[in-house]
């Protein structure tokens, strides 16, 4: 079966395929035009986790500045742990450090949305775009006030 072929119908033992080809050295046989496709894919992957953890971690902080009276160590412990999860994710992923500034804008919007879905506020009580740097959003010691 060509490669073309395996790629489409068993993604699983194209890829095993792929890598057996690759550790023996047999470039000339791969799929190089797949194999590009997938690491181009997984770059991406990379991307879109740092926008969903941003997003989570910036419902979080929304939350907290805007409903003070349901802040609790839940809240506080969730907001630590993506903090921890984000540094963890950038130091696997350093590259990724150019690419916050777009990440924390279309991450933000998420949040909004989310916000509005969870606290019961209108949209419109948010602001527009996100209102702290990413040293701030990160910063052990921020909490955003009422």
């Amino acid at each position: 079966m060509s490669n073309s072929i395996l790629y489409e119908r068993d993604f699983h033992a194209w890829a095993n395929e792929q890598a057996r080809l690759l550790r023996a050295g047999k470039l000339a046989q791969a799929d190089v035009e797949h194999i590009a496709e997938e690491i181009e894919s997984m770059g991406r992957t990379e991307k879109r986790e740092l926008v969903s953890r941003l997003a989570v971690l910036l419902l979080h902080l929304l939350k907290w500045q805007y409903q003070p009276g349901r802040r609790g160590a839940s809240w506080q412990a969730t907001i630590r742990v993506r903090r921890r999860d984000l540094a963890a994710h950038l130091a696997d992923n350093p590259s990724l450090k150019a690419r916050v500034p777009e990440a924390i804008a279309h991450a933000y919007g998420n949040a909004v949305i989310e916000a509005g879905g969870e606290t019961g506020l209108p949209e419109s009580t948010f602001p527009a775009t996100c209102p702290w740097t990413f040293e701030r959003i990160t910063a052990e010691d921020f909490w955003p006030a009422d």
